[in-house]
Parts: structure tokens; C-alpha cells; sequence
């Protein structure tokens, strides 16, 4: 008895340190090729799925002869050498672009992928092949570790224990890495322990194997080292910094720049110089939302702010601002830091404001590897405008700036203005553009400003259509003047050419045009459609991912476990649903959506728990309570918790959230109890959870809240398939 006792525990070590070592080097991946490969950033739920599609073919050849652990090392190493090349050859050589959905006019913006226009590119490559070999390269590496755990779950005779112990070997996985980001640790920290784990769970490994990995690890930490820039990992992004230009791109694509901003911000200090010349006082009380290095800070103060509130999401670009900014923001007492997503922390102010600046927001980074959203999505809704319209103060204004791209874009904005504030904003685009259409490329700074019983825009307003405002591009130079005028000023020394010309332009805004709403929050996408670039996407991946298959399915032809694979496919979507409800009413921090997806796992293991306790058998009643849980959440929408107090909205929200993945994990631990083939079924789960993030598109035409729709059509598609045993059907009633 002792030695059984002793082999389950040796047995559940072992599942236990592959599940850390999946989840673990799962996360690394998203991580570290979103940062690599160009402009896969976007896309990182490409990196996710492809670590599904491994683990699945790898769990469905547990029985194959073959050790397929043994291709992790030169794997990954093939794959480490492939993204730098990519990345070296993109920056070295001009003439090689890389099309982004076709970026001219796009279906979907993505900042930073039009620097290289494509009529002068001689070489240019569809992002779609990029994408594609880098899904194949990771799904390969995870066959052999999927393969370890299938074998791994059949080792273990009580498969509920088994799952509660893969279950608690991901959780750690899951805290490994968000300790490693907290502490902004280097990638060639996550790959040495992800390489030692390899080393343990691949038998009699090779002096070339250790060798490999030890290249892997030099060639990481090397490029990290190329050039001038300091290289700085925060928890959303690879930071690269040029001190000597005051430079900051992230994820290889330029992001910001730190300037003098009376020497080089005519920008930054624009609405506050149109307050001021139109015979506004000071905007006192300043909220900047995107804060970053410090430019808007630097601009508020130095006209006048007597309080700014800074809000930025990223802690290293913060932290750069403070150390190196030319005008020092950061040190000033007048201003406050808050490291925060900015949505949350409009819902969550106290004061208001005389001016509140969306600072250049436009992150270059999804949100999670579960959806489409991006950091910023929820700054850009109806609701997030309202949240302004309530933290600002009678005659207070809301400026938003940034180089929009398309016309389309500005049209949706001010119709969003317009709807909240009760009044249309003021457009201004640099340079001067009288009119701006929907079809129109807008690739230079446009402002929006609008405003809550808007007296200052009103008396801008009057002065603008009287006589333009004139900005140069020395700051400093309008300070002692006043800038609307009939003709540029003429000052002594100064180049007429150096002045720019701001007034109103008219915006055309297109019929039937759909504004952002928290349960839609695509500002930059054109219309609620699957973009033809995720449609390519999801041929390209279906079918590299049945050709995996086909390469490592068993010889014996074992059949996937259909009720399996559609629990997957529901339990993928009510994931995503999650992480994207509780990232809105808490915020779109990498904090937030650590603790999430931790604590959907928590559920799990509580599902887990109450299955090896009370051992239920009427799976039905379980389905019916996951059908009323899952309605529930479709017919109340995310909103509704917003204007709760938050006690309140952490109680409604996690029952909201919880309940349905309780149930979910219920049934799956159930139908998995009886399982006579774990690999096999577990394999098939993981396959589910492919098609399910494939579904998450849809969120793109039908919104969030009724992804769960879909969610509730697979589980009923699971729960009228026959169960692993088909006598014991759906159990007893």
C-alpha cells in the first residue's frame, strides 16, 4: 500500500511540474515573440492558440512510440533564431515591408504598421505568413510537453485528482510569471527556468540539448544588447530607449518621445494656449490620462496648472519620465502619480477637473491573449466619455489628440462628443485640413476638444471662426503673444515658415455610423465585421492546425471526444468573457488580468473539489445550472455593474463572472471522472478551446456579452453528445 501511495505521489509530482512548466512557458511565448517578431504584438492570441493546438496534438499522440519531447530543445532554438532574423532583417533593411491588413484603408487600424508605404517597399510580406510560421514553430514546441501531459493524466488512476493537480501546476505557472513581471525581470530569466524545467521532464537528455539551450539563452540576452537603446521589460511590453533622442519605442514600433516642451511642444500646450488667448484663465485642476514620460505634465505646469493628476498604465515608461525628462514633471509637487488603467481611474476620482487630456493614447498591445481588445479600448466608448463628462467642471474641457489615421475615426469621435457632451466639439487638425470625410487618410495630429456646458469652448469657438490661431513651433515663442490672428505673427529672427496655421475643420460623418460601446469597444474598426485579415487568419490556422494532426495523430486512430471538445469550445469563450468583463470594471492592468485568469483556475480547483467531495452523478442538473448562469450574463449587460457601489459591484460581478465556470468546471470533472482515455479527452478539450478562441472574433460583429450566446450553443452541443460511457448518457435522474 505504502509503495502505491508512494508511486501516485511521484506520479502527481510529475503532472504537476509539466502542467507548471505548460503554463509557464505558454505565457513566456505570448510574451516574448509578441515583443520579437513584428507586429505580432496585435496578435498575440495567435501565440495562444498555437500553445493550444500543441498541447492537443501532443495529448492525442500520448500513446504514440515516438518522444516527442525530445524536439522541444531545437525548437525553440530555431524559433528564437527565426524571430531575431525577422526582426534584424525588417530593421536593417527599408525596402522590406511587412502589410498589416492592408493599412492604406483598413478594415481595422493598427498604429505603427503604415511607417513603410507599400508602393515603395520592394519586398513585401503579408503579415498572414509571418503569423503562420510562427503558429507552427509554437505549436511544435508544445506537442512534445502535450504529449508529456497526456501521458502524465493516464498515469494518474483517479483522473479528478489528476486534473485538480494539473489545475494547481498551471496556478503556479500563473504566479511564477507575474512575480518575474512584477519584478521587470528579463526574458533570459524566464527562458533559463523554462529550460530547466525542459531538462527535467525530457529523459536522458543530450550534451547537444544543454547546448542548445545555453545558445538560446545567449542569443536572447544579445539581442536585447544591440545597438544604443537601454532595453527595459515592464509587465505590458519590451521597452526600448534612446537617451540621446529621448526616444521610446515598445515592441519594436515607436511609441513616444521626450521633449522640451518649450522648445519643441506646440502640441502639448495647444488647448491650453487657445484657453488662455481666447481670455480663459489657467486650466488649474489637470487630469492626463496616458500620461507616459511626461510631455502633457511637463505642458500643464508650465502654463499654469496649479494640480495634475498623471495617470499611466506602464510603471517602466513612468519611471523613465521621472529619471530623464528635460523638464523634470515628476519631481514637482504639483503633480500626482498614479499608476492605473485610465478608465478605472476616471470611475474612481473624487475631484474634477478644468481640463482632462487623452495624452497620445494608443498602446500597442492587447489587452490579453484571450480577445482583441486593446489596453486603450475601453477609453474610447460612450461610457468612458460619460465618466469623463461626470469628472469634469461646469465649463471644464476634454481634449483628445493623436494622429487618427483614417477619417472615419474622427467622424465616430466627435459623433461620441457630440451624444455625451451635448454639443459638438472642436476639430482642429496640424496641419490645417478645412474638411476631413470618412475616407480620408488623416495621418497627422488631430485635436478634439469638447465639453460640459463648454463656456470655454464656446468663447474659443468664437474667436477661431473670427480670426485663425497661429502656433509655432517653439512654444516659448507664443507665450508673450497672442496667437489668433488674420496672418502669421512677424517676429524678428523667426522663420514665417515655423508658424502653423490652427483652425476649425469640418467633419463628415458617415450614415449609420456605430459608436463604441463597452460591450463593442472597437474604435478602430471600420464597420462590426470579421475583417478579412482575421478571416485569412483563421484558414491559415484551422488548416496548419489539421495538418499538425494529421503528422502526429496515434497509429491506432483513437476518435476525439466530441462532448470533450465543445465543453472546450464554450469554457474558451465564458473565459474570454471574463477576463474582458472583470478588466472593465476593474481595469486593464496586467495586474487585473493575472489575478483573473488565476482566479478562474481557483474556480476550477473549487469545481474539482466539490466533484472528489459529493461525486455527482445528474450531469443534467449541472448543465441546467450552467444555462441559467450563462443566461443570466447574457441578458445583463457589463454596464450594469458600473453604477454599482463597489462592494456591491466586486459581489455582483464575481457571481456574474464565477458562477457559470463553477458549474462549467463541474462538468467537465464529472464526464472526465469516468474517463477511460484521459489523453485522449483531455486532448480533445484543449482542441475545443481552439475553436473557441476562433469564435472570439464574433465579438467583433456581436459584441461581448453575447459571445456567451455561442458559449451556451457548444455546451448544449456537448450535453446531447453521448458521454464517454454511452450507457451512463447524461446520469441518472
Amino acid at each position: 500500500m505504502k509503495v502505491q501511495e508512494t508511486n501516485i505521489w511521484r506520479r502527481s509530482a510529475d503532472l504537476f511540474v509539466i502542467s507548471f512548466l505548460i503554463l509557464f512557458l505558454e505565457l513566456v511565448c505570448i510574451r516574448w515573440f509578441a515583443s520579437t517578431v513584428v507586429f505580432l504584438t496585435f496578435f498575440t492570441n495567435i501565440v495562444l492558440l498555437a500553445t493550444f493546438v500543441g498541447m492537443s496534438v501532443g495529448c492525442l499522440a500520448a500513446t504514440d512510440r515516438r518522444d516527442l519531447v525530445r524536439m522541444i530543445v531545437p525548437l525553440l532554438l530555431l524559433a528564437v533564431v527565426l524571430a531575431i532574423g525577422v526582426l534584424a532583417v525588417y530593421n536593417r533593411f527599408g525596402q522590406v515591408m511587412i502589410d498589416v491588413g492592408s493599412q492604406g484603408s483598413p478594415q481595422q487600424i493598427y498604429f505603427g504598421t503604415e511607417y513603410r508605404a507599400q508602393d515603395v517597399s520592394r519586398f513585401v510580406v503579408p503579415i498572414e505568413a509571418v503569423a503562420g510560421t510562427f503558429f507552427v514553430l509554437t505549436a511544435l514546441i508544445f506537442v512534445g510537453l502535450g504529449q508529456r501531459l497526456g501521458r502524465a493524466f493516464g498515469a494518474v488512476p483517479d483522473r479528478v485528482l489528476a486534473y485538480t493537480v494539473n489545475i494547481a501546476g498551471s496556478l503556479a505557472g500563473i504566479a511564477a510569471l507575474a512575480a518575474l513581471s512584477y519584478l521587470q525581470t528579463p526574458p533570459e530569466v524566464w527562458f533559463a527556468i523554462a529550460f530547466a524545467l525542459c531538462l527535467s521532464v525530457i529523459p536522458r537528455w543530450t550534451p547537444f540539448q544543454v547546448c542548445g539551450q545555453v545558445a538560446a539563452l545567449v542569443i536572447i540576452t544579445l539581442s536585447a544588447h544591440v545597438g544604443q537603446a537601454e532595453t527595459i521589460w515592464s509587465p505590458y511590453y519590451k521597452i526600448q530607449y534612446s537617451a540621446d533622442r529621448g526616444a521610446i519605442s515598445t515592441n519594436n514600433i515607436g511609441h513616444q518621445k521626450m521633449v522640451r516642451v518649450e522648445e519643441a511642444g506646440a502640441g502639448y500646450v495647444l488647448p491650453h494656449l487657445l484657453n488662455r488667448d481666447s481670455g480663459g484663465f489657467p486650466f488649474e485642476q489637470v487630469l492626463v490620462v496616458g500620461a507616459g514620460s511626461g510631455n502633457d505634465v511637463a505642458a500643464a505646469l508650465r502654463c499654469g496648472a496649479k494640480h495634475v493628476d498623471a495617470v499611466e498604465i506602464d510603471p517602466a515608461i513612468f519611471a523613465l519620465g521621472r529619471r530623464d525628462h528635460p523638464n523634470s514633471p515628476y519631481a514637482d509637487p504639483r503633480v500626482t502619480v498614479h499608476i492605473d488603467d485610465g478608465r478605472s481611474f476616471l470611475r474612481r476620482a473624487g475631484g474634477q477637473y478644468d481640463l482632462i487630456i487623452y495624452a497620445l493614447v494608443d498602446s500597442l498591445v492587447l489587452q490579453s491573449g484571450y480577445s482583441t481588445v486593446r489596453l486603450e479600448s475601453f477609453l474610447f466608448t460612450r461610457e468612458a466619455f460619460a465618466d469623463i463628462n461626470a469628472r469634469l467642471k461646469p465649463g471644464g474641457v476634454f481634449a483628445a489628440y493623436n494622429a487618427y489615421r483614417q477619417g472615419w475615426v474622427v467622424g465616430r469621435l466627435q459623433m461620441m462628443m457630440r451624444e455625451v457632451f451635448g454639443s459638438d466639439p472642436l476639430v482642429m487638425a496640424l496641419p490645417y485640413r478645412p474638411q476631413i470625410g470618412p475616407g480620408d487618410p488623416v495621418p497627422n495630429i488631430t485635436f478634439l476638444l469638447g465639453g460640459r456646458q463648454a463656456e470655454t469652448l464656446a468663447r474659443i469657438r468664437q474667436h477661431i471662426a473670427a480670426e485663425p490661431f497661429w502656433i509655432n513651433d517653439r512654444p516659448a515663442l507664443n507665450e508673450p503673444i497672442n496667437g489668433f490672428s488674420p496672418q502669421a505673427p512677424s517676429l524678428a529672427g523667426v522663420d514665417t515658415f515655423s508658424w502653423h496655421r490652427i483652425s476649425l475643420s469640418s467633419v463628415e460623418v458617415r450614415q449609420n455610423e456605430r459608436i463604441p460601446i463597452d460591450d463593442w469597444p472597437f474604435l478602430y474598426l471600420r464597420d462590426p465585421v470579421v475583417p478579412a485579415l482575421n478571416l485569412r487568419g483563421i484558414a491559415i490556422m484551422a488548416v496548419l492546425s489539421l495538418a499538425l494532426l494529421w503528422a502526429f495523430a496515434p497509429k491506432r486512430g483513437a476518435r476525439p471526444n466530441w462532448r470533450m471538445f465543445f465543453m472546450g469550445a464554450g469554457f474558451m469563450l465564458l473565459e474570454t468573457k471574463s477576463v474582458v468583463h472583470l478588466a472593465l470594471l476593474f481595469g486593464s492592468t496586467w495586474m487585473v488580468n493575472s489575478v483573473v485568469v488565476f482566479a478562474i483556475l481557483v474556480m476550477i480547483l473549487c469545481s474539482n473539489l466539490f466533484v472528489i467531495a459529493i461525486r455527482p452523478h445528474r450531469m443534467w442538473l449541472y448543465y441546467g445550472l450552467l444555462a441559467l448562469a450563462l443566461a443570466a450574463g447574457i441578458v445583463v449587460p457589463m454596464s450594469t455593474f458600473l453604477n454599482l457601489p463597489e462592494g456591491q459591484r466586486v459581489l455582483a460581478s464575481c457571481t456574474v463572472v464565477f458562477l457559470p465556470i463553477f458549474f462549467a468546471g463541474i462538468v467537465f470533472a464529472t464526464a472526465f471522472r469516468e474517463s477511460e482515455t484521459p489523453d485522449v479527452d483531455f486532448g480533445s478539450n484543449i482542441a475545443g478551446a481552439v475553436l473557441g478562441g476562433l469564435c472570439e472574433s464574433l465579438s467583433l460583429v456581436i459584441g461581448f456579452n453575447y459571445l456567451l450566446i455561442v458559449a451556451l450553443v457548444f455546451y448544449g452541443l456537448s450535453a446531447s453528445l453521448p458521454g464517454l460511457r454511452p450507457s451512463k448518457g447524461l446520469g441518472p435522474l
